[in-house]
């Protein structure tokens, strides 16, 4: 794929557009940190959004049926859809931790080893802590521990 239809890829997916680094450039400077900032409040928008939607819908929705079975349907869709809510309001949780360790000056560093993140990784996961060798280690570990 060229790279401009990337770029076009990753905007209507993601909805930004991949950084673009300089030669020479350092790590987490203004323009970089303007991006992430950015990509985190666009995110954080959208599950606000999404949240809002899903009260509206539910409002609109309740209803008391008589038929046991639709009733219960009802029941299982709100539970599934509060249930993905829970998720986005941690994830929200997280989006503003993530813009306070970017306030403080601690964003795109491994909580772990210190070494840099990396530009592409965290546009993939913008709320990333750990680099990736570090987040393999802590994911084998888990999977030892789990067994």
């Amino acid at each position: 794929m060229p790279s401009n239809a990337k770029q076009k890829t990753s905007m209507l997916i993601r909805g930004f557009v991949p950084y673009q680094e300089k030669k020479g450039e350092e790590y987490m400077n203004e323009q970089q940190l303007e991006h992430f900032t950015n990509i985190l409040n666009t995110w954080k928008k959208e599950l606000m959004e999404e949240v809002d939607r899903t009260v509206h819908h539910m409002q609109d929705e309740a209803a008391n049926f008589p038929d046991p079975a639709d009733r219960a349907s009802q029941e299982e869709e709100f539970s599934l859809e509060l249930r993905t809510r829970d998720r986005e309001r941690k994830l929200i949780k997280k989006i503003d931790q993530t813009l306070q360790r970017i306030e403080d000056d601690d964003y795109g560093f491994c909580d772990s080893c210190g070494v840099e993140i990396g530009i592409r990784r965290l546009e993939a996961r913008p709320t990333a802590t750990l680099c990736i060798d570090c987040k393999t280690l802590a994911e084998i570990k888990e999977k030892q521990v789990g067994s």
